[in-house]
């Protein structure tokens, strides 16, 4: 699972409270899903065939809420146990037998399935989709909460509506149910997964169909309002496949690979097996993708089809084994795309996030169950890149193909890694494991070498940083005496970004007039007032195919140049941005809070602003709404409405920063009276709420 830039997602502590059954295995299961949408419901069945390892006296299910109308045993009806979190029968189960047990029930998920679009007037944004690690598929599949219990899922649909089912495994039938007008889709799984990656996702999707040069099929799967951006969003998909296959020695353990972009998801994306969904914020145009596209998670989801999903950690201090690696091979794929620079840079960015994380005093190890996102997956990418450094890469490259290989469709721990990395080298890595895996300070300084040492363009930077020292207003002239010899993109983007500000205006205009797309930026991004001699420069950069510097751009120009409003907020009408529309937004509640500007179209402006707080816009979108709204005090009763229902959403950092705003909100005088008005118009979760918020 690859997280959000701003969200620290995965819930470990909840794997840790699995519960392990090791005296059966579940070796296969039949599941049948009915989704209920205008209910949030699933009505469902699954039979498991089992194997009987040792003689036991019961077995269970984890089942979250889930309601039963029977359980059999061989076809048989049989007493049971519900507690509301799992499913147990009390039975003398005899080594070397093998039974099925068939379980029917009801299931009304507070998390793990999420309903879109189902309660509103807009046709075509209905969706249902899954999100199992960390939440659970138990809440919605009698299954098994424990990573060890893999087990051959074979998936079975059936859906009233016509909308696109995707999951996992191979699609090998789609009917029209007699005297029915639903429809039955039915997925084939030939290998063992862990419950916690069986998935599914419906709604109005299209796809493209490319091929991996092994021969496997990839389904690129898009919304419609969405086709004109699958290119620049699937980008490098094949590449990064093929690439992937090679560079791990080992290939792709499944039929099929198909990726599913959804709305709201809560991360970036999750490596479901075979199935990979991810946030359909990461569906770009190609000006967007310059400065955010779905590369990096595209890769490491894929990834995680080995690392995570063929092979499996047995427990939570075993985690590095999962998103660690699935992070260093994203880096290796985006290496081996845009080139060494962009992939030094990007490591070094991550080094530094580390060291000061670590300095903070809040250094994690990597066998730590309880560490954060920065630790298991920049730390452990980290921890590989050294690893393979050490060992060399052809060493390296054996030991991950003979790991892979011995436990493939297994679950493994951190020794069972190091011991193949120590067999296949013929090296000690005892040192390794405790600098790296053991220690919770970031050894910031050995990386650093290390960069320096790959990197020319990085060796140079920390030569300039360190002649530049203290001593800021030395920075022009030494980069000045340098700057013709420098080379590098990402060099001259940090340098100025370092030191854009101590910049004179002759050095400022020469970089706006002669420098590339990301050292322009740079300097949008780093001064923090435009002087009059640059501004007719500054002004080109409204033309750049940026939306991030576009959007610093406008901001500072129509603050620091007031009689030119006009004509900036009239160039830029019409530009919407990435996914979040940052370019629309701002540009809306500039128009609003610009006196002289089109009076007479402020009222439409408005309404548009304020309407981007609704549901049927993605959470991002409705933040970015809720904070501009909150900026100029420009709340009405709808937008209000929409900021109650944001408090209780299903991704927690939307509603923690909802909860946020609407309490800063209450300051503001006739706060309560507006809320208390809108208080028959909401759902009981919402009226909870805001009693909770009020006090009552």
């Amino acid at each position: 699972m690859k997280r959000s830039p701003f969200l620290i997602f995965f819930l470990l502590t909840q794997l840790l409270s699995a519960q392990v059954q090791d005296k059966v295995d579940f070796t296969h299961a039949e599941v049948f899903v009915e989704p209920i949408p205008q209910e949030k419901k699933i009505n469902g069945s699954v039979i498991y065939t089992f194997d009987v390892l040792k003689d036991v006296d019961s077995i269970f299910l984890n089942a979250q809420g889930i309601d039963f109308s029977s359980v059999l045993l061989d076809k048989k009806s049989v007493p049971y146990t519900s507690t509301g979190r799992t499913v147990s029968i009390s039975e003398k189960f005899k080594k070397g037998n093998t039974h099925s047990i068939e379980l029917r029930y009801t299931a009304h998920p507070t998390q793990t399935v999420y309903f879109l679009g189902w309660d509103d007037n807009i046709m075509g944004d209905e969706q249902i989709w899954t999100q199992g690690q960390g939440k659970y598929t138990s809440h919605w599949l009698p299954s098994f909460d424990d990573m060890t219990e893999k087990v051959q899922f074979n998936l079975n649909f059936i859906l009233r509506e016509n909308y696109q089912v995707v999951s996992n495994g191979k699609l090998v039938k789609k009917d029209t149910l007699p005297d029915s007008k639903a429809f039955l889709w039915q997925f084939d799984m030939q290998k063992p997964m862990s419950s916690y990656l069986v998935a599914f996702a419906i709604g109005n999707f299209e796809k493209e169909t490319v091929h991996s040069t092994s021969g496997v099929p990839i389904e690129l799967y898009y919304e419609p309002k969405d086709s004109l951006k699958v290119e620049p969003t699937y980008r490098y998909s094949q590449h990064i496949f093929d690439f992937l296959e090679k560079e791990i020695g080992v290939r792709y353990p499944w039929q099929n690979y198909k990726q599913i972009p959804v709305q709201d998801f809560l991360y970036a994306g999750m490596e479901n097996t075979g199935a990979t969904i991810f946030s359909n914020t990461l569906a770009v145009d190609s000006i967007a993708f310059k400065d955010k596209n779905y590369v990096n998670v595209n890769a490491h989801e894929l990834a995680h089809q080995w690392f995570g999903n063929l092979v499996t950690e047995k427990s939570g201090e075993h985690h590095w084994l999962h998103e660690g690696f699935a992070t260093f091979y994203a880096y290796l794929a985006e290496k081996d795309i845009f080139g060494d620079d962009y992939y030094y840079w990007h490591l070094l960015e991550t080094a530094q996030a580390l060291d000061n994380f670590s300095g903070d005093g809040n250094g994690e190890a990597l066998t730590s169950s309880s560490a954060g996102s920065l630790t298991f997956y920049e730390k452990g990418a980290w921890a590989l890149v050294m690893l393979k450094e050490r060992v060399g890469d052809i060493n390296f490259k054996n030991a991950i193909k003979n790991y892979l290989n011995k436990y493939a469709y297994k679950n493994v721990t951190i020794s069972d890694f190091m011991l193949e990395m120590e067999k296949t080298s013929g090296m000690n890595l005892s040192n390794f494991e405790e600098t790296w895996l053991q220690e919770s300070e970031f050894p910031f300084e050995a990386v650093k070498t290390f960069l320096m040492e790959k990197s020319p363009s990085i060796k140079t930077y920390f030569e300039l940083q360190n002649q530049i020292g203290e001593d800021l207003e030395s920075a022009e002239s030494i980069l000045q005496d340098t700057w013709g010899m420098l080379h590098s993109e990402q060099l001259k983007h940090h340098l100025v970004l370092d030191y854009g500000s101590k910049l004179s205006i002759p050095i400022i205009s020469k970089m706006l007039n002669t420098e590339n797309l990301k050292v322009r930026q740079a300097v949008a991004l780093s001064m923090d007032r435009i002087p009059q001699e640059i501004q007719l420069n500054f002004e080109t950069l409204l033309e750049d195919e940026s939306y991030v510097t576009l959007e610093s751009a406008l901001y500072k120009l129509w603050t620091d140049f007031p009689e030119n409003r006009k004509k900036y907020l009239d160039n830029t009408d019409g530009i919407i941005g990435f996914s979040n529309k940052n370019i629309r937004l701002l540009w809306l509640t500039l128009a609003l809070v610009t006196p002289e500007y089109n009076a007479d179209l402020k009222p439409s402006y408005f309404e548009e602003l304020s309407n981007y707080t609704s549901s049927e816009y993605h959470f991002e979108v409705r933040l970015l709404a809720f904070q501009y709204l909150k900026s100029i005090g420009g709340f009405n009763d709808a937008s209000l409405k929409n900021l109650v229902e944001a408090c209780s959403h299903h991704v927690w950092h939307f509603k923690k920063s909802s909860r946020q705003i609407l309490k800063e909100f209450l300051k503001s005088e006739g706060s309560m009276a507006r809320l208390k008005a809108l208080y028959p118009l909401l759902n009981q979760e919402e009226q909870q709420y805001l009693d909770k918020t009020l006090g009552k």
